[in-house]
């Protein structure tokens, strides 16, 4: 043995509890301890001290024991003890399993079956001197599995009965308390590893170990077992009628969702053609009302223009009563006066080389129709002089105004009533009834009446002077002569 000699671990990291080989040491030794792990000394059968990570001196300073082995002498004592090196990672996917088949019967056809189970679990030491003391003593060291040299025993072997009680006696319970189908046991390991864990921590804490995480990965069905098939077979017959059923389901929801998308859309064209309706009712109005107020307003206009033409005709016939004349002394004289005018024409071509006696006839001819063009008037102004007629001339004015004065539809010249053809522009004119008239204004039938049903124009006017009736486009009264416009 040399005088120093350096301790430390020397095992895989597979091995929970490690011994190192020698037991002889003087206090000269050093010990390293790494991280993760931690040393126990044993120094006569007892624990005597408990070292973390770090590098220490064996000496009476670090272990109190050691004091009394130490030579007075020389101060070098050899002293004999044992180190054990507590591996304190946590060792993944330890495997575990069941030696045998767990029964379970089966709630739905009360038959029994056989089910298999295994897995694998997260595994670290809690306290190191609990699990040597209780489990490892004077063993070299101790794995999980019959690994590390010289372990005559492992963990798996130790805990094999502990965990495979616990799995049998609650793996059954679990799955009827969860009310999980056997058929899709592996649906729902995860909830299984949880009750198991909760059932087979408390055995591992009492030699100091700590399950980190414990998994259930396979439970093994009977497949080859004829109640097993049966149940499979009922589990794919249960499977079956809810696939119907929901797709029955969904083929109803479908069809809700059409018809009432359908009925959505019927109501919304429905609103549309609503719409579309009241607004052609109300444009329709509209157009009513606008046609309804343009003809109010020709009429206002046709009733503002009478009284100013009559306004303008009383103020006219003021002016001439006051001068000591009327509108008839002004017809004759313009009669005469082209009457004059037409005999003077005669012959007067001879002093220009062109007279001829052709000539003078047609001047005479002109002067004939201008009087003429003026008889109907004149004769109507005459009769008022007729002694015998002076009471029916107010009775019957209207109806020889209406039948007399016809306008042209084309150029609006004033024709007798019973013109077929327009004197100016040839057009022809349009036979009337008994009962209808032509619109001085716009030139189209109407009924005899005082307003003409097309444009409205009223078709008989009053003298604003005597009163009587005249044609609306005359420029004086027929009675009185008083000039209208």
């Amino acid at each position: 043995m040399a005088l120093s000699e350096l301790i430390k671990y020397e095992g895989d990291n597979s091995t929970f509890i490690w011994k190192y080989p020698h037991e002889d040491f003087n206090n000269m030794t050093e010990l390293i301890v790494h991280e993760s792990q931690e040393a126990i000394f044993f120094a006569n059968g007892q624990a005597a001290d408990t070292f973390g990570p770090g590098r220490y001196k064996l000496d009476a300073d670090n272990i109190p024991i050691l004091t009394k082995l130490v030579n007075i002498v020389t101060g070098i004592s050899v002293f004999h003890c044992e180190v054990y090196f507590i591996n304190k990672t946590v060792q993944m996917a330890v495997k575990w399993g069941t030696d045998s088949k767990v029964r379970f019967n089966e709630p739905t056809l009360g038959v029994p079956i056989e089910l298999g189970a295994s897995g694998s679990m997260n595994l670290s030491i809690a306290d190191g001197k609990k699990l040597l003391v209780n489990l490892v003593g004077t063993m070299k060291g101790i794995a999980w599995e019959n690994e590390g040299a010289g372990f005559t025993k492992s963990l798996q072997l130790s805990f094999r009965p502990l965990i495979t009680t616990a799995v049998k006696s609650n793996l059954s319970s679990a799955i009827k308390q969860k009310n999980i189908d056997i058929v899709e046991i592996d649906e729902h390991l995860t909830e299984l590893s949880e009750v198991l864990k909760t059932e087979i921590a408390p055995g591992f804490d009492e030699y100091g170990l700590s399950i980190q995480q414990f998994y259930v990965t396979n439970i093994v069905l009977p497949e080859d077992d004829p109640n097993f098939r049966r149940l499979r077979e009922l589990h794919t017959i249960t499977l079956q009628k809810q696939m119907a059923a929901a797709e029955a389901e969904v083929r109803a929801s479908q069809a809700q969702n059409r018809a009432s998308y359908m009925a959505a859309e019927a109501e919304a064209e429905a609103k549309i053609k609503a719409a579309q309706r009241g607004a052609i009712l109300e444009g329709q109005t509209t157009e009513t009302e606008i046609a309804k107020r343009e003809a109010e307003r020709k009429l206002i206009q046709a009733q503002a223009d009478a009284q100013a033409a009559q306004i303008s005709g009383m103020a006219e016939a003021t002016v001439m009563q006051a001068k000591g004349y009327n509108q008839k002394d002004v017809l004759q004289a313009e009669v005469q006066k082209a009457y004059a005018e037409g005999i003077g024409n005669m012959g007067s071509g001879v002093s220009s080389g062109s007279g001829s006696p052709m000539g003078d006839m047609l001047g005479l001819g002109m002067s004939m129709a201008a009087m003429n063009a003026m008889a109907p008037q004149v004769g109507a102004i005459m009769k008022n002089f007729n002694i015998g007629n002076t009471d029916n001339t107010s009775a019957s004015n209207s109806e020889s105004l209406q039948n007399q004065n016809t306008k042209c539809p084309n150029c609006g010249s004033l024709l007798p009533s019973n013109a077929k053809f327009c004197l100016e522009c040839g057009t022809k004119i349009e036979t009337l009834s008994d009962n209808e008239i032509i619109c001085p204004n716009c030139g189209k039938k109407t009924p005899k009446g005082k307003f003409c049903i097309e444009c409205g124009q009223p078709l008989i006017n009053k003298c604003p002077n005597c009163g009587a009736e005249v044609p609306p486009n005359g420029k004086f009264c027929l009675e009185c002569g008083t000039k209208l416009i």
